[in-house]
């Protein structure tokens, strides 16, 4: 694929992932206890051969768009570079004993569950462990917080589960 395909191509993925959140899914919350961050698919589900630099940039890109949307003050910004930041970090920790194939990307089917389990647990609870606390500034109210990361990992880990069984093709197994 050509680079200006793949950059029309993350353009689009980019405006599918927050539109959809900005539109439908940010009003969606679990016994008003946990939220779905699903902005969160655009930055867990880059190409694995993205630069990092690149990857802060969208990561700070999409976090912006969501905090101008929502007026909160760098808070969405703040854990999604955390998150761009700590993806290399986590994919060099879950490479496979062969290494990542070229043209491999972040796919339970290509990948297998227990490696897409972990990345995605490990990210999104960083992510959100971040968010939560920046948006807390303190540990006075530390067990309600706790309880809004856990009911939000696991609300946007379902979400995104989904979404790669419903729209990553199928493709060969790893060994």
């Amino acid at each position: 694929m050509s680079v200006v395909g793949m950059l029309v191509r993350q353009l689009l993925r980019y405006g599918l992932y927050a539109g959809a959140y900005i539109l439908l899914i940010s009003q969606l919350s679990l016994f008003d206890r946990g939220w779905c961050f699903f902005y969160l698919g655009f930055l867990l589900f880059l190409p694995l051969g993205t630069p990092v630099a690149v990857q802060l940039l969208l990561g700070f890109a999409m976090g912006l768009t969501m905090d101008i949307t929502y007026d909160t003050g760098g808070l969405h910004a703040a854990a999604a570079v955390l998150l761009a930041y700590l993806r290399p970090w986590v994919l060099r920790l879950l490479t496979p004993r062969d290494g990542y194939d070229a043209q491999d990307s972040v796919n339970v089917h290509q990948m297998g569950w227990q490696w897409f389990m972990v990345y995605l647990l490990l990210l999104v609870g960083l992510h959100h462990l971040a968010y939560f606390l920046l948006e807390l500034g303190s540990f006075r109210h530390f067990g309600l917080t706790l309880t809004r990361i856990l009911a939000s990992i696991a609300f946007t880990s379902v979400a995104m589960l989904i979404v790669q069984l419903l729209f990553f093709p199928v493709r060969r197994g790893r060994g």
